[in-house]
């Protein structure tokens, strides 16, 4: 889970500086992907075999639950970035484009993984609390800016900016919903939004 958590940052990381700096990382954010599907098909393994090998008790169940469910979550970061790559190949050059509202929530979207990624691994409700909060953010963003970019006067910036923008809510979307894990793992106690 821990190797899953850091390559979901470093494929965020990957896609993210690519679309913003005109490169082409569309292999690299594939092969990173692959590895994080790779490992979620490990960890499904584990699983099973725990439940099958230990007779966990109810807190354990929660804790076993909990990780799919956060590996799954894992598995939908790197997509999302490998996403994010196939925009930048599909559009071509980007550089007329102001990105200003994809430069703003980039910064926020790499914090709400490694968040995620600490809040899981130490199980802090703290952090798992503030990934909700950050996603709130998020929407917000994606809410106002979305219709303006249809008013913007570049077509080609305009749906390429819209597409990240998605993205980047579902991958906030995803955080949130490891936070909220994490305070199902502690509390037995499910805080949907």
């Amino acid at each position: 889970m821990e190797k899953m958590g850091t390559l979901s940052l470093q494929s965020i990381n990957l896609a993210l500086d690519s679309y913003l700096g005109g490169k082409n990382a569309r292999q690299e954010s594939y092969n990173l992907s692959h590895e994080i599907l790779l490992l979620y098909d490990e960890v499904g393994d584990l699983t099973f075999d725990m439940m099958l090998r230990y007779q966990p008790v109810a807190s354990d169940f929660r804790l076993i639950r909990s990780s799919l469910e956060i590996a799954y979550g894992f598995t939908r970061f790197g997509r999302y970035a490998y996403d994010i790559t196939l925009v930048r190949d599909m559009f071509g050059d980007l550089s007329e484009c102001r990105n200003e509202v994809i430069y703003t929530l980039s910064g926020e979207i790499k914090h709400m993984i490694t968040l995620a990624v600490q809040s899981f691994a130490t199980l802090d409700l703290e952090k798992a609390k503030e990934l909700r909060t950050d996603e709130d953010l998020v929407d917000k963003y994606y809410n106002k800016h979305l219709p303006m970019l249809i008013n913007s006067g570049n077509v080609k910036c305009a749906l390429a900016d819209a597409l990240v923008l998605r993205y980047l809510e579902r991958i906030a979307d995803h955080a949130a919903f490891i936070g909220e894990s994490v305070n199902y793992i502690v509390t037995g106690q499910r805080g949907h939004h």
